[in-house]
């Protein structure tokens, strides 16, 4: 009789069931070739007696090996592998393979990703986590907009037109937006100039699929949003980086580029530059716009936090302003309610809207109706608007208290200029301080730092006035480790 109990490995701390294990154990043996087409097996008695399990669990195990047509059980006679099975080679017992198939690496080529080079991380379970920027979800409006959304499933019109023309977003949203975009953003559009994407990241991707290639050159800025680099990198298109001070990206610097060669499209966040906040000046602005047309490039303008603004209005996005639509404008709702809410969009011609549809309904064929309706429903009752008011002054409070906090506590361990708007405030520390050792107290968690820029992005919006008391003291105890050490 073959030695079941190296055949058969039971893992009683594995969360597959033990009558699965012996099902795998016995599929594998008969994959390698060490059970035979019609060899007898144990009765379920004897395997249980040689397992040391109950034999309940061995006739478990059978029944599904049954049902799956790999043994064949004769009632009160035996159990034999089933006679279908072709005859393989058999393995030494040493080369038998106990483990379960997505154990295994896929030993095909495939293409590799590589990992961004920055810090990202998600879920910590850190003490103090300080975010890149997020939005209070406290004191987010999700209630009413789940209310909308339970009252839409339960609707029969709605659940008929839930998944209808949702590739490009509902009628519904898109309507709606018009007028929202219209009377926030100055934006003259229709309907069909709209996308409705999981995201702004979606709407970058999209348009750097469709406008970039191995032939193309993008410029961006520097230091810039690391997601977006990646993005522009995996088209294979050149990336000319150029810096952005205190005014913005340098237009002057562009302009001398352009003159050199053929440049495709220029990525940049005008109203708060990631990851530095600072805003794109109005002269640079018009700059830009007249660059665009003189030299033929699309402008891909992230306004991700285009309703945050507290010193006083903001400067309307350059996609209100003169051009002949060759600006592709990307916005979110996800900085507004919750950075779970996978919802933006993105606006541009008819045509290119047309040909990003296409190409998104490739991966992804449409979108969760019921939420753009119900969202459509909030900014349509004026919910939102009534939202964005009241968090518009609680961050604008917060912002500032930080910035007390930040003076009495951190001033001679970092810098920084406090934004005009937005939701984080762009902290350089001091250049004797090296940044990355922050990584090394587990209780403090920072979700964007930058290495090179020896800075990090402190995210205000999120946290009320104990936690960022909590956050700021933390951090003063950290610099000040790092500075003994670099004594």
């Amino acid at each position: 009789m073959l030695p079941y109990e190296h055949i058969i490995i039971i893992d009683k701390e594995s969360k597959i069931p033990i009558y699965r294990q012996i099902a795998l154990s016995i599929i594998n043996a008969i994959r390698n070739g060490t059970l035979k087409p019609g060899t007898y097996l144990p009765s379920s008695r004897e395997l249980a007696k040689t397992l040391g399990i109950h034999r309940k669990t061995v006739i478990a195990g059978y029944e599904e090996l049954e049902a799956q047509d790999w043994i064949m059980i004769f009632p009160r006679k035996h159990v034999a592998v089933s006679e279908h099975i072709p005859l393989l080679k058999p393995q030494k017992w040493g080369e038998s393979n106990t483990s379960t198939p997505y154990e295994n690496d896929l030993n095909v080529p495939f293409r590799i990703i590589e990992e961004n080079k920055f810090s990202e991380n998600g879920i910590s379970y850190a003490d103090v986590v300080i975010d890149d920027g997020h939005p209070d979800v406290r004191l987010s409006p999700i209630d009413d907009l789940l209310k909308m959304y339970r009252s839409l499933t339960s609707k029969k019109y709605a659940i008929k037109n839930a998944n209808i023309g949702t590739t490009q977003g509902t009628l519904k949203l898109r309507e709606v937006l018009v007028n929202y975009l219209s009377e926030t953003r100055g934006l003259n559009i229709f309907p069909d100039n709209i996308l409705i994407t999981h995201g702004a990241q979606m709407s970058i991707y999209l348009s750097a699929q469709l406008l970039l290639g191995h032939t193309s050159t993008i410029i961006v800025g520097v230091p810039n949003y690391p997601i977006a680099n990646k993005t522009f990198e995996e088209t294979e298109a050149k990336i000319i980086e150029v810096t952005v001070d205190d005014k913005g990206i340098d237009t002057d610097a562009i302009k001398k580029i352009c003159k050199r060669q053929k440049i495709n499209a220029v990525y940049v966040i005008p109203h708060h530059h990631y990851p530095t906040t600072v805003t794109l000046s109005v002269e640079r602005r018009m700059k830009l716009l007249e660059l665009s047309q003189q030299y033929s490039f699309v402008i891909i303008e992230d306004d991700y936090d285009y309703d945050y603004h507290y010193a006083s209005s903001p400067y309307l996005p350059l996609a209100s302003g003169n051009h002949s639509g060759n600006v592709i404008y990307i916005g979110s709702f996800s900085k507004i309610l919750d950075p779970a809410l996978r919802i933006g969009f993105m606006v541009a011609p008819k045509n290119f809207i047309e040909q990003c549809t296409a190409f998104r309904k490739i991966v992804d064929v449409s979108g969760d109706g019921y939420m753009q309706n119900a969202l459509a429903s909030l900014i349509k009752e004026g919910e939102l608007k009534r939202h964005l008011k009241k968090a518009k002054k609680i961050y604008h409070g917060r912002m500032d208290f930080l910035d007390v906090l930040l003076r009495e506590k951190l001033d001679n361990y970092v810098s920084y200029t406090l934004p005009t708007g937005g939701m984080a405030i762009w902290l350089k520390v001091r250049s004797d301080l090296p940044v990355e050792q922050l990584y090394s107290n587990v209780k403090l968690h920072i979700i964007r730092i930058d290495e090179t820029q020896n800075a990090f992005r402190f995210g205000f919006a999120s946290l009320n006035e104990k936690e960022l008391e909590q956050a700021v003291d933390t951090l003063r105890i950290e610099l000040q480790k790092i500075e003994s050490k670099c004594l």
